[in-house]
């Protein structure tokens, strides 16, 4: 083994800085939204200061692509692992694509992955770079849903929609909504039925 020099350990250590940056990016994006999110909030949170954030990521535009691309790979790599998992056990197509829909479900019970899609959409339209990491995000989605499930453009484009339903639902709480509307869109049992 080679001993580190000077100069992997201060890649190492920007590389470190930069997951750190991301992470705490992310939160803060997902709390304050891309447009409302200052940069000092984001070093602060990092345990950097705003001008080493800058050094690893030269805009605040910069910043932000890396926290979309990252929120992307997570929802990736939950799908991933979860047609691995139903493939594993003898799942196929559409039990396949139910298994990936199920993790999708457990994953955005982390708030912050959560809020943080809704402003990567909010942000897309006036914001191009977020809006090109946004779909390569749904084209890799989409690429990975076709394959590992075998699911044609109907199924796919149906769960899409329910996944965009399910984040709507469960940023406005519905969820945990006791009413007739949200137990139908959410997909959930009357309070009184023994399921």
């Amino acid at each position: 083994m080679v001993p580190p020099t000077a100069t992997t350990r201060t890649l190492s250590t920007a590389e470190e800085r930069r997951e750190a940056v991301i992470e705490a990016g992310m939160k803060v994006m997902a709390e304050r939204g891309i447009h409302g999110t200052p940069t000092l909030e984001v070093a602060k949170a990092a345990g950097i200061s705003q001008a080493y954030l800058f050094r690893l990521y030269p805009t605040k535009a910069d910043l932000a692509i890396a926290v979309v691309r990252r929120c992307n790979e997570r929802i990736h790599a939950t799908f991933t692992a979860a047609a691995a998992q139903a493939k594993a056990a003898g799942a196929t197509g559409e039990d396949v694509l139910h298994a990936m829909g199920e993790s999708y479900g457990e994953l955005i019970q982390d708030r912050t992955l959560l809020l943080l899609q809704l402003h990567c959409h909010a942000a897309a339209p006036s914001e191009p770079a977020i809006q090109a990491a946004m779909q390569d995000g749904f084209r890799n989605l989409y690429a990975l849903i076709k394959a590992e499930a075998g699911a044609d453009d109907e199924e796919i484009s149906q769960f899409f929609a329910t996944g965009m339903l399910i984040n709507t639902l469960a940023a406005m709480g519905a969820y945990e909504l006791d009413e007739p509307w949200a137990q139908k869109l959410c997909l959930m049992p009357k309070s009184d039925d023994p399921a």
